[in-house]
């Protein structure tokens, strides 16, 4: 008696829109690496030999003698520490308190609900060069003595913590927000007839359930606040306050820079976010994508 054989299923023919599709998606791909393979490729190249046959040439050497260099010249481990001191408190008091925002405006039905989620969102909306004017004067103005070690809220990590707070928790307010609505009202309502408070309802119910959104957010604002330029540029004017974007400024010379040298710099800031984006990765793509499941 012979064995049955297993039905073999008929091959699906390969459609030219989908070979168009996986062609557009690696040219966009290497697009998006190419500046990134470059500035890898002239890192690892002394500038003797790219200022002699052009960076478009087979190497006689490769080493890590570049990033070796930049992060010793540049100092780079306490401007590094300079970030954490900045991002770190940003992060979590935006989330915190776009949270408490976000739980408010979603959870109680009142007559200016709308608004005050448009207000706050609104100041998303509002270009950074308009208030930088205003902004400088008031850092100014404003004394901390005792507080800070520039005496006042300008050129002090106080000052940009809580301006990047300002201008991220309009947004991070939105989205948890819509977030919060698709929770189910029977659960707060539950609570409350059981005597919870309002701040055990936000505390113990609804902010767990916010997880997967408030890590996305959370990767997000990393890296946004990690990346900053033009605010620490503008509100900090001592060398030794900058954070880590800031400090490449200290790898050029007054007459000379070293390109290679900068690409190597640049490449060794760009790690610490590389690793925020793949620890918190599962999370991340979670929170972008558990909110169109609910119902």
């Amino acid at each position: 008696m012979s064995a049955p054989t297993l039905p073999v299923k008929a091959r699906t023919p390969i459609r030219p829109a989908r070979v168009l599709l996986h062609v557009f998606l690696a040219g966009t791909a290497l697009a998006w690496l190419a500046p990134l393979l470059w500035a890898l490729y002239a890192a690892l190249r002394p500038y003797g030999e790219t200022s002699t046959k052009g960076y478009v040439s087979w190497p006689d050497k490769l080493s890590l003698d570049n990033f070796t260099n930049a992060f010793t010249q540049s100092d780079m481990s306490h401007y590094f520490g300079n970030t954490l001191i900045i991002a770190i408190p940003a992060v979590l008091l935006t989330l915190f308190l776009s949270s408490m925002v976000a739980f408010y405006v979603s959870r109680f039905d009142f007559r200016l609900n709308l608004f005050l989620l448009l207000v706050f969102t609104a100041g998303n909306l509002l270009p950074q060069q308009v208030i930088i004017t205003p902004l400088y004067r008031l850092y100014l103005l404003i004394d901390l003595p005792g507080i800070t070690m520039s005496g006042k809220l300008y050129d002090s990590a106080l000052g940009l913590v809580l301006i990047h707070v300002a201008f991220q928790s309009g947004f991070c307010a939105f989205v948890l927000s819509n977030y919060m609505r698709m929770l189910p009202h029977e659960l707060t309502e539950a609570a409350l007839v059981d005597g919870a408070s309002v701040w055990r309802m936000y505390w113990q119910i609804v902010l767990p359930l916010c997880r997967p959104a408030m890590a996305a957010l959370g990767t997000l604002l990393s890296i946004w606040i990690y990346n900053d330029f033009f605010w620490a540029i503008v509100l900090i004017s001592t060398g030794e306050n900058m954070p880590i974007t800031s400090a490449l400024n200290n790898l050029s010379g007054q007459y000379f820079t070293d390109p290679n040298l900068v690409a190597a710099g640049a490449l060794l800031t760009a790690i610490p976010t590389l690793i925020v984006y793949f620890a918190l990765q599962r999370q991340f793509v979670s929170g972008l994508t558990l909110g169109a499941n609910k119902g």
